[in-house]
């Protein structure tokens, strides 16, 4: 079986895709290593409990990702810092985790030949005109606007830099906001819901007017397994739902499934920076690989996310408490 190492598997989209591809992908032996900071839970892992084994370490330490490189055959680089509001707050996590972790990496598989997948942002590109048809494309020039987005388009350009300077056999993805079960509670969507669920009123930044691409995070994890299984070597692959949302409508859409008036919501200052709209133009992987969105009901999947966000409290109750309060002192 071809071995395959996912870092940050702890975390929200990380720890759906370990699940998606035990599921659906059984030729696969799945191994996770993530540092388990605030954003990893090794509770995000209890459906393949028994069948993945779990490294507790982090990226950055080389000895460790040196050994667990040496024994896979493909890497699926997940491991990130990745909220907007921590990165403005205190950015050296970010440059430590997005830009020296994923070098640390880098320097793993290119001296042990293992064919690497790296996971990114479409905030790498900046923003784009609320209104209009741009999108996204794979060549968009890049213009991050947080040092969250910095960092990842640095670790981006990392990527580029081996495959082109060393043949690192390497692909890269730039996805649109993901929503779903096991996303941290500090995020947009998880944090409205759960916001409702204990009687507490949301929260909208500024005037709730930008727009966000809301995909499903088993359509991102299938569009990754697209990738590794037909992707051209050293490319880059834009994925989305083609479903834009302002947050404002979102909200709007949280608040009807959870049958709470329109107006019942607190509005709070806009972060600096606030980029207006992302957009991704996913006519590369739709095209060359054959991926299609299955979730292409967003109410439907807002529907089911807040399903299991009502029957997990267990899950998110602690970090709730902590993300609040954290919220609290931004003013946010």
């Amino acid at each position: 079986m071809p071995r395959m190492l996912v870092t940050g598997g702890a975390g929200f989209i990380g720890a759906n895709f370990v699940e998606y591809t035990v599921r659906n992908h059984p030729q696969y032996d799945v191994e996770v290593l993530d540092a388990l900071t605030y954003a990893g839970n090794r509770a995000n892992l209890a459906p393949v409990v028994e069948v993945v084994p779990f490294h507790h370490g982090d990226v950055c330490d080389r000895e460790l990702v040196d050994r667990l490189v040496s024994r896979a055959d493909v890497v699926v680089h997940f491991a990130a810092e990745s909220h907007v509001d921590n990165s403005l707050d205190d950015p050296e996590p970010f440059v430590r985790s997005n830009l020296i972790g994923t070098f640390t990496l880098l320097e793993a598989v290119r001296r042990h030949g293992c064919r690497l997948h790296h996971i990114s942002t479409d905030e790498v590109y900046g923003h784009l005109p609320l209104d209009g048809p741009d999108r996204f494309t794979e060549t968009a020039p890049y213009d991050p606007s947080s040092p969250y987005s910095a960092t990842k388009a640095g670790s981006d350009m990392l990527v580029r830099a081996w495959v082109r300077s060393y043949g690192v056999a390497a692909t890269l993805s730039n996805c649109a906001n993901n929503y779903g079960p096991y996303q941290h509670v500090e995020k947009f969507i998880p944090r409205q819901i759960t916001n409702i669920l204990r009687g507490e009123r949301p929260k909208l930044y500024g005037s709730g007017t930008n727009v966000r691409e809301w995909t499903h995070v088993d359509d991102h994890n299938a569009a990754v397994h697209a990738i590794l299984d037909r992707g051209r070597l050293g490319e880059t692959y834009l994925i989305g739902s083609g479903d834009e949302r302002s947050n404002a409508e979102l909200l709007a859409m949280i608040l009807s499934l959870l049958e709470q008036p329109a107006d019942a919501y607190d509005r709070v200052p806009d972060r600096p920076g606030h980029d207006l709209r992302y957009a991704n133009d996913t006519t590369k992987i739709r095209s060359e690989l054959g991926w299609r969105p299955r979730y292409d009901d967003l109410r439907a999947g807002l529907a089911a996310t807040i399903a299991w966000y009502r029957s997990n409290e267990w899950w998110w109750d602690a970090a709730k408490k902590a993300a609040e309060a954290r919220y609290q002192t931004l003013g946010r």
